[in-house]
């Protein structure tokens, strides 16, 4: 009983549960107002942003101090993996197989959201009328000034991983990397220390995201655009547990198992609708259970932008859903042409708030027999189906990691099973980690 409550995965848990109850059957305290209006600013090179209703003040404070580590931590990693790699073409090799390996996942879960969609028709009976839509303008205006200079400009992220692979090819060359290496591995061990004190206050942020999601949008919001809902998380359930099962079975690693390691992490994306909040802690465990500090430090922010499994499938699913409501039928060569282009408009889906409608507004706009304003349908539930896309991208992201390295032959295994073994004790790794 001592260990339950010492465990963060049982706070989180429960305060989900709380999250859920207080919006359902409290909203008017849930979004009541604390501020007057939000609060955002830059520090540093992360964004701090603190929302003005009383739920979403609990949930943005959370993710935006997490958010802080999000880019030190990358710099730090990858800065450091590079260094310590010493063979730039290895950093070539890594790079370029994770790219390839992203493409083709993507494509692949592109396909699956596109059967499953024309299998079950979501979109068949939905009467437009009696769907309570919202504002499209501004995702259709940013769709027409959408310009990939544009989209590396916001992302911050992107611009980090850039710079700390180019500072850390060039260090790999200096006579004096040892002394830039003894430097650096003390900060970024202080880093990850104040990280750990931080995922202490995950249940709060959890709590906080869920009170307001229920509050806001209800559970009345669902049940228009129910079918719709239940073909999405159906998807990405079967792209879990059969595409992802099948690439880690290939090197005999249990996707359970693995699933039960970052059980934590998932909970917080599930909680703060959120991958952000629990990346930091992601590369650390990846790191922990026998991947490699330099893959880990590539492969994680290059698939925060471009291994977008989760919103490429609800993006595919999108856009036959909404051909279905208007009765569009879709030839053979327009749905290989909306492939084409959610191939390369699905990579900028990352980093941008509402970036996705921006991509579904680009291909509505790019393949012209759907109307664009059917946007307005999916805006109530959108919310409801952001955590089943942020934890699917958060899964397959650590999935392409842990493949890398085995491909790279930068896996312990040793490392693997006694984290594994820990979870199964039901110790908790992040408190844990605390103590030592």
């Amino acid at each position: 009983m001592k260990k339950l409550f010492t465990n963060l995965t049982f706070w989180v848990l429960t305060a989900i549960v709380c999250g859920i109850l207080l919006g359902h059957y409290n909203p008017e305290f849930a979004l009541k107002p604390i501020l007057e209006k939000g609060i955002k600013f830059n520090l540093f090179i992360s964004e701090f942003e603190i929302k003005t209703t009383f739920s979403e003040f609990l949930s943005s404070i959370f993710i935006s101090t997490v958010k802080l580590f999000i880019n030190p931590i990358i710099f730090l990693t990858i800065t450091l993996g590079i260094i310590s790699m010493g063979d730039l073409k290895k950093v070539g090799k890594v790079g370029a197989k994770a790219l390839i390996y992203f493409e083709i996942v993507t494509t692949v879960a592109l396909i699956i959201g596109i059967f499953v969609a024309n299998v079950l028709r979501p979109g068949d009976g939905v009467v437009t009328n009696e769907i309570k839509g919202g504002d499209i303008s501004k995702y259709t205006q940013s769709a027409e000034h959408f310009s990939w200079v544009k989209f590396f400009w916001d992302n911050v992220t992107l611009q980090v991983l850039v710079v700390a692979i180019a500072l850390g090819i060039a260090l790999s060359n200096y006579s004096g990397r040892q002394a830039v290496v003894n430097f650096l591995s003390p900060i970024s061990k202080k880093v990850f220390w104040a990280l750990h004190k931080v995922m202490l206050f995950a249940p709060i942020g959890a709590f906080g995201g869920m009170a307001f999601t229920i509050a806001k949008y209800g559970i009345k919001t669902l049940l228009p655009l129910a079918k719709l809902m239940a073909t999405v998380y159906t998807t990405m359930a079967l792209f879990i547990f059969v595409v992802l099962y099948f690439i880690l079975r290939y090197y005999k690693i249990s996707l359970w198992g693995f699933l039960k390691y970052i059980r934590e992490e998932l909970l917080i994306v599930l909680g703060t609708s959120s991958s952000e909040a629990a990346l930091p802690s992601l590369m650390e465990k990846l790191e922990k259970m026998g991947c490699s500090k330099s893959v880990v430090g590539l492969v994680v922010p290059a698939g925060y932008s471009f291994n977008l499994d989760g919103t490429t499938i609800y993006l595919s699913m999108a856009v036959i859903f909404l051909a279905q409501v208007f009765n569009v039928h879709l030839d053979i060569q327009q749905i290989l042409t909306i492939i084409g282009i959610l191939m390369v408009t699905s990579k900028g889906a990352a980093g941008v708030t509402g970036s996705g409608f921006i991509v579904l507004a680009s291909t509505l706009t790019a393949i012209k027999v759907i109307p664009v304003e059917g946007l307005a349908l999916l805006l109530g539930v959108d919310r409801f189906m952001s955590e089943a896309r942020a934890i699917t991208n958060f899964i397959g992201n650590g999935v392409a990691t842990v493949w890398i390295s085995n491909n790279e032959n930068e896996f312990d295994r040793k490392k693997m099973d006694a984290a594994f073994k820990k979870v199964n004790k039901f110790e908790d790794i992040v408190t844990d980690n605390i103590k030592n």
